[in-house]
């Protein structure tokens, strides 16, 4: 057999494939705590520099602007370069970017520095996402994709946890000396332990790609091909042209409608949870613990919808998922009175509004071949992140506008609803392209 993707495709997961699988989750759970460590410390930066909500909204999405970007640009890095390189790049912009948001003296120095750092986190999302999806066999790939995704409320609750500790002792500058210490240890950790996609050597073939195919597939425990099936890749075509093909063009759209919109929901929650929590009279550490608690209900949806998603199928899975989240959106608007009230509340929203978002890593995994792969999910996650960005910022506005929290969540969590409809014009163009075989829908 000479196709090293049929080979880990129908082969049973090894323990160095798990261990890839799980490195990545771990990337996506340091992704999860840097773009959140903003949130853990805006009471302290509206406090020390006396801004009002509607600034607050456009600091809290510094990072999402340079997420879009990242995500596109260096999503298509990875396609051209590689799925390691690029996440080394990553990782190396996000130390630094976490480092000097601890030294800012300025709300504009700090706007600067966390859209450096959200390019870092942005290309990391494309590339980890294509990473799993090329480690993990047929039977697995949607399971080890949503786990992947999953990371990233797992590592906002734990790093969110001790920025809780941090605050009781520190000012806010500590979260991100923190943070930029954790993500140089994974930058080291990665250099020296991931390896890069065979699928993606197999597509590209770059210099020596045969010998390091089969280095990597001993450390899996198969044994080595002796040479690479004939490539099907159209030479000198770009990823992007490809994408904007007539063959994927209204696929590609639809989802970055779909993902644009729930994605404006998805933020609202967790950029504003901090400043709506001590807006009601209660300390920062305990509007970082009611943070907590939305990210630990993000996490167990995630985890079940990625048991789920291996037995119904996904995208009409995600459809009732979706219509859900509007519901649990709306109902977190009505203002409850103790903390306990607020941690049930928001970790009964992050269960179906993270459950959402992590099925659209799956269901981007399986649509896009691997030569567009990272280019593939960072458009949709790229341009999609318009809606990170101004998630906050609109619910900034209507906050200062005068709208009370209730009709400011009706507002934000319709993005929900017009998702699910994105999902349901999706079902004829996916059922087109998988009677075609122009896709990997599974």
């Amino acid at each position: 057999m000479s196709d090293p993707k049929t080979i880990l495709d129908n082969s049973p997961m090894n323990g160095f494939q798990i261990f890839v699988v799980v490195m990545c989750i771990a990337l996506n759970a340091l992704d999860g705590f840097d773009v959140l460590a903003i949130s853990f410390a805006s009471p302290g930066i509206a406090a020390e520099w006396s801004i009002n909500r509607a600034e607050l909204g456009i600091v809290l999405a510094a990072e999402l602007f340079g997420m879009a970007v990242g995500s596109i640009l260096l999503g298509g890095l990875a396609d051209r370069h590689g799925r390691r390189p690029t996440i080394l790049f990553c990782l190396v912009i996000m130390t630094l970017g976490m480092y000097v948001a601890s030294l800012v003296t300025s709300v504009g120095q700090l706007l600067m520095v966390r859209f450096v750092t959200g390019l870092g986190i942005g290309g990391m999302l494309a590339s980890t996402n294509a990473m799993v999806a090329e480690f993990s066999n047929r039977k697995h790939r949607n399971l080890a994709v949503i786990f992947m995704a999953a990371g990233y409320p797992v590592g906002a609750i734990i790093g969110g946890s001790i920025s809780t500790v941090l605050l009781q002792a520190y000012d806010w500058r500590a979260i991100f000396v923190f943070g930029s210490l954790v993500t140089g240890a994974f930058l080291v950790i990665s250099w020296f332990s991931l390896p890069e996609s065979i699928e993606y050597l197999a597509a590209r073939r770059p210099a020596n790609a045969l010998n390091r195919i089969n280095r990597t597939l001993a450390r899996m425990g198969h044994g080595g091909i002796d040479q690479l099936a004939a490539s099907t890749e159209t030479a000198g075509r770009s990823s992007f042209h490809k994408l904007f093909s007539p063959d994927f063009r209204a696929l590609v759209l639809l989802m970055v409608m779909a993902y644009f919109m729930l994605i404006m929901t998805f933020y609202y929650i967790l950029k504003w949870i901090p400043k709506i929590v001590v807006d009601m009279g209660h300390e920062a550490a305990a509007a970082g613990g009611v943070l907590v608690w939305a990210n630990i209900g993000g996490a167990t949806g995630a985890f079940l919808l990625g048991f789920i998603a291996s037995r119904v199928p996904l995208r009409q899975l995600l459809m009732v998922v979706l219509l859900i989240a509007f519901v649990m959106v709306s109902a977190f608007g009505v203002r409850q009175t103790d903390l306990n009230g607020l941690a049930l509340i928001a970790a009964a929203t992050g269960f179906f509004t993270n459950a959402s978002v992590v099925g659209f890593y799956a269901l981007m995994a399986n649509t896009f071949p691997s030569d567009i792969r990272a280019s593939g999910t960072g458009i949709v996650i790229g341009i999609g992140r318009g809606g990170a960005a101004l998630g906050p910022v609109i619910a900034g506005f209507l906050f200062n506008a005068g709208f009370d929290l209730l009709v400011v969540s009706i507002v934000m969590g319709a993005g929900a609803l017009v998702a699910a409809l994105a999902l349901f014009m999706l079902g004829p163009v996916m059922k087109r392209h998988q009677a075609t075989g122009n896709l990997q829908l599974q």
